[in-house]
């Protein structure tokens, strides 16, 4: 029998399991299938978001696997996120509704706001002008949280959270918030372990969660000789002397540190695969040695929003 996953407790009561499913880059013809070996597994916490563009395939599997009985919705986690054309506050209801019926869910588990800039609304999810480049709303992510609070109350959304804000944003919006962020969701891998913030998190009762754990390699915007984590030697070495493949170091790795950690995968294998982590821990030397390789190597960078006055990265924020 599989081990069962260990849960977080967020500050507002409710708890999500440590490990969880991504299904970022995950095509829609792919992840009906990953998502239902990922429950029949044993996964039980489920990340989307509306921009990946295949929320009705994960609603298809979920419904399909509670329909069988492999699991009831209350034992479920589903998160999703808010994406940046819908911060206007008149929005918010209308894309959280979407991702419902998407989803084929009464609610979900946990949203975020996906990024902290607000992108132009009611066109493209990546507007663009005639150069290209992307076309920004200056609607401040403030406006966005307090029209998501009262859908918290409603219970159409039983916890809230950030995703890729840095310590300066995460602290305006808890002086802002009367329902505070239980979670904000960052890169974050042995390049870039995120100490700070999640010690800065931490100390306001907000757990990080991880996405990009493996570091990427798919990353479609990866140069040629770029360093691949999964590739790094020192890391190859320890999963060899543990008898684990380097996923399952890296993916243990968030575990020890207490972040919750979404590997992403379509392939039934490596679900299975990143899912064999609990039967096994790093030695205090081990997280060590791995916090070591911290470069502030960030890998999903979001250039395309660089200039918008409250993009996350541009001056070294953590």
């Amino acid at each position: 029998m599989a081990l069962k996953t260990p849960y977080v407790k967020l500050a507002n009561g409710y708890e999500c399991p440590i490990l969880g499913l991504g299904t970022w880059k995950s095509k829609p013809g792919e992840v009906v299938q990953a998502v239902k070996d990922a429950i029949d597994i044993g996964y039980r916490h489920i990340d989307c978001a509306f921009v990946y563009g295949n929320e009705p395939e994960v609603g298809e599997a979920i419904s399909a696997k509670i329909a069988e009985g492999v699991v009831k919705r209350e034992d479920l986690f589903i998160t999703s996120k808010l994406w940046n054309t819908f911060h206007r506050p008149d929005l918010v209801r209308g894309a959280l509704l979407k991702t419902l019926q998407n989803l084929k869910l009464d609610y979900l588990d946990l949203y975020l706001i996906h990024w902290p800039q607000a992108y132009k609304e009611e066109g493209e999810l990546f507007p663009a002008d005639a150069d290209g480049k992307i076309q920004f709303s200056d609607v401040d992510y403030l406006d966005t949280w307090r029209a998501l609070e009262p859908l918290a109350r409603e219970g159409l959304a039983r916890s809230l959270g950030l995703s890729n804000f840095n310590s300066k944003q995460v602290e305006r919006v808890l002086q802002a918030a009367s329902v505070k962020p239980v979670v904000n969701q960052v890169e974050c891998h042995p390049y870039l372990n995120q100490k700070r913030l999640q010690e800065f998190c931490e100390a306001r009762g907000i757990k990080l969660t991880a996405y990009s754990p493996l570091g990427s390699p798919d990353r479609p915007w990866a140069k040629p000789g770029e360093p691949q984590l999964m590739d790094d030697p020192k890391l190859q070495t320890l999963a060899a002397r543990l008898g684990k493949t380097v996923a399952q170091i890296l993916i243990r790795y968030q575990i020890e540190r207490g972040i919750i950690v979404i590997p992403k995968s379509v392939t039934r294998s490596r679900i299975l695969s990143n899912y064999q982590v609990l039967d096994f821990a790093l030695a205090p030397e081990d997280v060590t040695l791995i916090d070591s390789f911290h470069c502030n190597g960030r890998l999903v960078p979001m250039t395309a929003s660089l200039g918008h006055k409250y993009h996350p990265f541009e001056n070294d924020e953590f």
